[in-house]
């Protein structure tokens, strides 16, 4: 369980991009006063959005662990250390209700798919084989980056931010590619899916 502290006086941002410096040398003390500092912001931003407790004191827990990993590519040219980090809380928060929203819609199916195909008779399983085929086919029409930003996103279950990082590209170029790979792929489908 995240315990609060009792409340501390507010530090400028000068002294928190000093904190967020000394955290990227690996100063351990340096995390434990930015958490001091911040921990309920972040706790209140993913209790907000999941509306679970527990969830969201793992997501805090998580998102410091983040701080303290990614702290050296921390830039302050790009918006307050606060952002930063809730940004950070955000984009985890959300990419958790997804996955949890997925997973939920996967439980209230009657069974797996590929499973249930023999009860569904074989136009289904027909439609089911189709549909991946097509899928297939329509990721081919993508041009290679695109392909590859969307599948490192979507199949690995990954914010922009951490595509990014594992495909070593900045976010916004990680984004483009990813929007417009899937209006291709929106358009492509569009034609092919209507006829099953």
């Amino acid at each position: 369980m995240i315990r609060v502290s009792e409340s501390r006086p507010r530090v400028s941002e000068k002294q928190l991009c000093e904190l967020v410096g000394a955290i990227a040398r690996g100063e351990q003390l340096a995390l434990h006063a930015l958490y001091a500092q911040t921990h309920r912001l972040v706790f209140t931003l993913s209790m907000r959005i999941t509306s679970n407790r527990a969830t969201a004191e793992e997501l805090t827990l998580d998102v410091f662990h983040d701080v303290w990993r990614r702290a050296s590519v921390y830039d302050p040219a790009n918006g307050p250390v606060i952002g930063w980090i809730m940004n950070q809380a955000r984009s985890r928060a959300i990419d958790r209700l997804r996955f949890e929203q997925r997973l939920k819609r996967t439980n209230d199916q009657p069974g797996d798919p590929a499973q249930s195909t023999a009860s569904d008779g074989p136009q289904e399983a027909f439609a089911l084989k189709e549909q991946g085929r097509l899928l297939r086919h329509a990721l081919q029409g993508l041009t290679s980056d695109e392909r590859q930003a969307i599948e490192t996103a979507f199949f690995s279950e990954l914010t922009y931010r951490e595509t990014a990082v594992r495909l070593n590209q900045p976010v916004g170029t990680v984004k483009t590619r990813i929007r417009s790979g899937l209006a291709k792929l929106r358009q492509m489908l569009a034609g092919a899916l209507k006829g099953l």
